[in-house]
């Protein structure tokens, strides 16, 4: 029950990109947060609360942006929800290592929100790196109280929890910015009269009175929305004309206006940064980052080591993955025996145990046993490596790679995403400013093998090109996988490209990329991330569609068609065309009823091959004998792994497409674009080996 005298106030967390502001928000909240979408908007936002001294904080994490200049869907979140929100007050977290690039946001939040507090984050990085932060001069210049901070080790958490319940009796002035003598007199001009449009709402008239001489129309636009009709005042547009004109005579015309309020925010921030950060001479800190970079970002080793670095994970997963897999499916499996033996106790029909057990249980089984081992492998060195600050040098690494297809470098961030999952890769599309190219790595995502389709791809390596269980053979098999990999990231930019030059023509926009430092990961959170935000989230997402699969494949192999079961009715209807292809009826059939989850594609094909009306799991001796007695050869395993790389998106990847799009076209073209290039190259494959036999 809610205590009535409780104090009730909100916070705004804003922060640049990598500067531990989710660290902060979690300390400030705890398990107390859930997140969402903006209204309107596929920006993700957290909400916590924090409780004390009797007070509740509501924290909201705003997207993490650079400035407030309106220049993307994050900016103008953070920015409308500062301005205009119902914020007590503005948390700024700034990173001590890379203070006046910080400063830039610090100073354009303590213009427009005067209650504002500054988290100076990472000073003991700062302290490696030989940075020191006169934190009492910040205060000063900004105006607003200053906590140093060391967010990961808790170290000034406490102190702002003090800030944001009690009531501080300090007193803080911003000296403000220097826009120079022209602008500065327009403001002084302007600002009487949006006083009396703001006044009582609580709103920065200097904030505004800027944005009226950029002519911001995202500003004014959102201030109208939030009842400030601005542009209705005739007093005050006559005073805008006149003030315009007056600067168009000095030369200052709205684009200049604009490069000249953003220059004077830097400057301030540089002369700010100059008074009070002080670098002492590099340090072995330092000296081993830039090692590092020359290795991890080099010209000529970059890309050997991404490389070497994915089939080393996959070889980790592929091991790792081999015993819980088969220790998780066997207990799955008695408990099927189990479940069915007890539905016929019950005298269950003979139909209904087949269908519920043999059918929707058997395959819902199969596709936990097979995704959940090696999804909580990948994720968590997924989660290891974007901790340790390499994942943003993967992006800066095929960023001019991306550019040349006229696409956004941060589909590289998003491509690695979509090794766990597609339908993960699609959402952190997100992270893409401009539309066109959003929509390039949402129809590109597919060519990544998810976790789905590793066990298809395993399974072919270890039948057709690998012998023995060796070290050597996992070796070898993990690195036949890197390169499908690498061809599928090949085949991403190749599409990417022809997608620029087609349906979504235009220039590759440009984006900031931060390299973060080098950091210790915190393995507890890595792993409660990776396992609980990532691996459940898929496998959730993965059993829903799984069960209703199980159904229609159980359908298929109990409803007959005259003489023959349903399921080869289809496999025979569907080999002409899958002849063309170098496959056959049941392969073409058995990715189609794997729509709603891939890796039940090899026991369909065994279902098939075998007339069974179950699901069914072979040894891999066994297995290949199965293959070999229905005419499978080297080259039906090459046009099965190719079609595997290159086919459809699974259903929960195609839905999600949908949600993210809104577009019935984009998410077909999404399914057509891998199919039809996967169709392309079996047949060349066929082809090749016809002329060379």
């Amino acid at each position: 029950m809610t205590d009535n005298t409780e104090k009730h106030i909100t916070a705004a967390l804003a922060g640049n990109p990598n500067v531990g502001k989710s660290t902060v928000f979690n300390a400030l909240t705890g398990l107390r947060q859930h997140t969402g979408n903006w209204a309107g908007k596929t920006v993700g936002v957290a909400f916590g609360e924090l409780k004390s001294n009797g007070t509740c904080v509501t924290v909201t994490d705003l997207p993490g942006c650079y400035s407030l200049s309106s220049g993307n869907a994050e900016e103008k979140i953070a920015r409308d929800f500062i301005a205009f929100g119902s914020a007590e007050t503005a948390i700024v977290v700034c990173d001590a290592t890379c203070l006046e690039r910080n400063l830039i946001l610090a100073l354009q939040t303590v213009e427009i929100h005067r209650n504002t507090l500054i988290c100076v984050n990472l000073l003991d990085e700062a302290k490696k790196k030989g940075f020191k932060i006169d934190t009492e001069a910040l205060s000063e210049h900004l105006g607003a109280k200053v906590i140093q901070m060391t967010a990961r080790k808790g170290e000034g958490i406490n102190e702002l929890k003090h800030a944001l319940t009690e009531k501080s009796e300090e007193i803080y002035r911003f000296k403000g910015i220097d826009y120079g003598d022209d602008i500065k007199s327009s403001i002084d001009n302007l600002t009487p009269h949006l006083k009396k449009h703001v006044s009582e709402l609580g709103i920065n008239e200097i904030f505004l009175a800027l944005a009226l001489l950029k002519n911001d129309h995202s500003v004014i636009e959102s201030a109208s929305e939030n009842g400030i009709e601005i542009t209705s005042d005739k007093a005050l547009m006559n005073v805008l004309s006149e003030e315009k004109e007056k600067l168009a005579i000095k030369g200052l015309d709205e684009q200049r206006i604009r490069e000249k309020i953003f220059a004077s925010v830097i400057h301030t921030a540089e002369d700010i940064a100059k008074e009070c950060v002080k670098k002492e001479a590099e340090t072995a800190y330092t000296r081993r980052a830039r090692r590092l970079d020359r290795i991890l970002t080099g010209k000529y080793t970059a890309f050997p080591f991404m490389a070497l670095l994915l089939a080393l994970i996959l070889w980790l997963t592929i091991e790792g993955a081999n015993y819980p897999s088969a220790l998780i499916s066997k207990g799955l499996f008695a408990l099927q025996d189990v479940m069915y033996s007890g539905m016929q106790n019950m005298g269950a029909p003979e139909w209904l145990s087949s269908c519920l057990i043999l059918g929707v249980y058997r395959v819902l089984a199969w596709v936990i046993a097979v995704m959940l081992p090696p999804m909580a492998i990948f994720f968590p060195l997924f989660t290891l490596l974007e901790d340790l600050g390499y994942l943003p040098r993967i992006a800066f690494n095929l960023d001019h790679t991306f550019k040349r297809c006229n696409a956004c470098g941060k589909q590289a961030l998003t491509m690695c995403m979509g090794f766990g999952c597609n339908a993960v890769g699609v959402t952190g599309c997100r992270i893409i400013d401009s539309p066109r190219e959003r929509l390039i790595a949402i129809l590109t995502n597919v060519f990544v093998p998810c976790n789905g389709r590793f066990p298809t791809l395993i399974t072919l390596i270890t039948l057709f090109f690998v012998t023995g269980n060796s070290l050597f053979s996992s070796v070898f098999a993990s690195i036949i996988l890197t390169a499908l990999i690498l061809f599928g990231i090949l085949m991403t930019f190749f599409t990417s490209f022809i997608l620029s030059k087609t349906v979504l023509k235009g220039e590759a926009s440009v984006f900031t990329l931060e390299l973060p430092p080098y950091r210790a990961p915190q393995i507890g959170k890595v792993i409660t991330r990776s396992i609980l935000d990532r691996t459940i989230f898929v496998l959730g997402r993965a059993a829903a569609v799984a069960a209703p699969a199980g159904l229609i494949i159980w359908l298929c192999g109990y409803l007959s068609v005259g003489d023959v079961s349903l399921l080869s009715f289809l496999c025979s209807t569907l080999d002409p065309i899958a002849s063309f292809m170098g496959l056959d009826g049941v392969i073409l059939l058995a990715f189609i009823l794997g729509f709603p989850a891939n890796e039940t594609v090899i026991p369909i094909m065994i279902m098939a091959y075998m007339q069974s009306s179950t699901v069914l799991e072979l040894e891999s001796t066994a297995l290949h004998t199965l293959l070999i007695q229905n005419n499978w050869t080297l080259e039906t395993a090459i046009c099965v792994m190719l079609f595997c790389l290159c086919h459809w998106p699974c259903s929960t990847t195609l839905i999600t497409i949908y949600k993210e799009t809104r577009s019935k076209k984009y998410t077909a073209l999404a399914a057509l674009l891998p199919t039809v290039t996967g169709i392309l190259l079996c047949i060349l494959v066929h082809l090749i080996f016809t002329l060379i036999s």
